[in-house]
Formats: C-alpha cells, sequence, structure tokens
C-alpha cells in the first residue's frame, strides 16, 4: 500500500499501525534469532512512509528503530476513565518485573497502591506466577498489561491474587492478541472482566466472550491524524 501511494506521487504517507506487529521481538533473546521489530521497521521506512502512528509498544525503545518520526501514542487515558468509573478500592497490579512502571503510572494517577507478580517464564507462551509482592488481600485487583496472547500470565497471576485475598480480579490489556487457547483459559479464570481496545479486531470467539469489553480508540487516533495533518503539536497527547 505504502508503495502504491508512493508511484501515485502521494505528497506525504504516514503509516497508523495500532498494533505494531513483532514488537515483543526486540531484542536477541538466544543465539541465531531475528530481532524482527527492527527488521519491520526498516521495511516500512524503505518503503517510503515518512511517519508512523502508532500505539502502546511493547517497549518504548522500538521507537528508535525507525528513522523517520514516531509519535508512540498510549491507551492510558481510556483505560484510566474506565477503571476510576467502574472499581472501587482499587489496587494496580503489575503481572511481571517488565511491566512495573507502566502500571506504577496508573496506581500514581488513581492514588492506588501497587503489586507485583513474581513470574518465571519456562518456555516461550508458558509462564509460572509464583509469587505476590503487595498486599491485594480485600481489594479490587487490575492487572495491567500492554498486550493478552495467550492469556497464560493473565490467568496464572489472577489465581495467585484471589489466593492472597484479593476481592475480584479485573484485567485491563491495549492489545487483545488473543491467541491459541486464551479464550478458553479467560471463560475459565478468576478473572471478572478484561478491558481491551480496538487495535486489533475481536474475533467471532472474543466477541462471544461475556468477560470481555472493548473500549475504541478511534478518537485518540483520529485526533494524532487530524493533528498531523494540519501540522500542529502532537505533545498532549503523550501526557
Amino acid at each position: 500500500m505504502i508503495d502504491a501511494f508512493k508511484r501515485s506521487s502521494a505528497r506525504r504517507i504516514t503509516v497508523v499501525i495500532p498494533y505494531f506487529g513483532y514488537a515483543r521481538q526486540d531484542k536477541k533473546v538466544a543465539p541465531r534469532v531475528p530481532i524482527s521489530a527492527k527488521l519491520v521497521a526498516d521495511m516500512i521506512t524503505l518503503a517510503g512512509a515518512n511517519r508512523v502512528i502508532t500505539m502502546d509498544l511493547h517497549a518504548g525503545q522500538i521507537q528508535g528503530f525507525f528513522n523517520i518520526p514516531v509519535d508512540h501514542l498510549y491507551s492510558a487515558p481510556i483505560l484510566l476513565k474506565h477503571i476510576r468509573r467502574n472499581f472501587e478500592d482499587v489496587i494496580m497490579v503489575s503481572p511481571d518485573a517488565g511491566g512495573v512502571e507502566r502500571t506504577r503510572a496508573f496506581a500514581k494517577r488513581l492514588n492506588a497502591d501497587l503489586a507485583i507478580i513474581d513470574k518465571r517464564r519456562e518456555r516461550a507462551n508458558e509462564s509460572e506466577a509464583m509469587n505476590v509482592i503487595g498486599d491485594v488481600s480485600g481489594k479490587t485487583a487490575v492487572l495491567l498489561d500492554d498486550m493478552v496472547d495467550t492469556a497464560g500470565t493473565l490467568c496464572g497471576a489472577a489465581a495467585k491474587l484471589k489466593e492472597n485475598g484479593a476481592k475480584e480480579v479485573h484485567a485491563c490489556c491495549a492489545h487483545a492478541v488473543l491467541s491459541g487457547p486464551a479464550i478458553e483459559r479467560l471463560n475459565e479464570s478468576e478473572i471478572k472482566s478484561l478491558v481491551v481496545t480496538n487495535s486489533i479486531p475481536l474475533g467471532d470467539k472474543g466477541e462471544r466472550c461475556d468477560k470481555i469489553k472493548v473500549l475504541s480508540v478511534g478518537e485518540l487516533l483520529g485526533e494524532a491524524i487530524s493533528r498531523i495533518h494540519s501540522e500542529d503539536s502532537v505533545s498532549y497527547l503523550f501526557v
């Protein structure tokens, strides 16, 4: 599509990618593996894109993989509004050590406490939740992650939170990948609701799952597109 626009003499090409594929492959985790996030960034740039708009990258440093401007938007304002309206006596929970910074930012804005799941991953797409760091007893625990793939991490974390006395367990994620047994795991888990954005369309199974609630990021992306097109500041969207 970029090449078609380029060959049709488009003055400027802005690529809007709500979910940046291969974002988790952002470093070498084993010998002789690719850094696919960098490869995809190179292909988009080489094809002729002038600018990229994306949302909730797995790691913010991926912006540096591009040699063109990247506007990295966040679903945080939309998710925060939902949490404030629907949950009381909240404690924000990071499902692993890597998500602590993101979860702490939510907890600060909600004036809520923070808990962390100590997780050990044995193999790709398989994880085991081990310990809860923080007091979740009697509270509404809200797990926060950038994406939910097979849902193994979230469901394992939810079980641990209930074991540690959490009153209810809810989850919020920007990207609903929901591959493999994700829907079945969610239905059988302690998670009462899973709030996601529409950065990825839900499949038929996802739409039939009563636990999943989808929030739209259309207004956020639309505002970014409008401001870039009219050459206004996009900075306030990052706050």
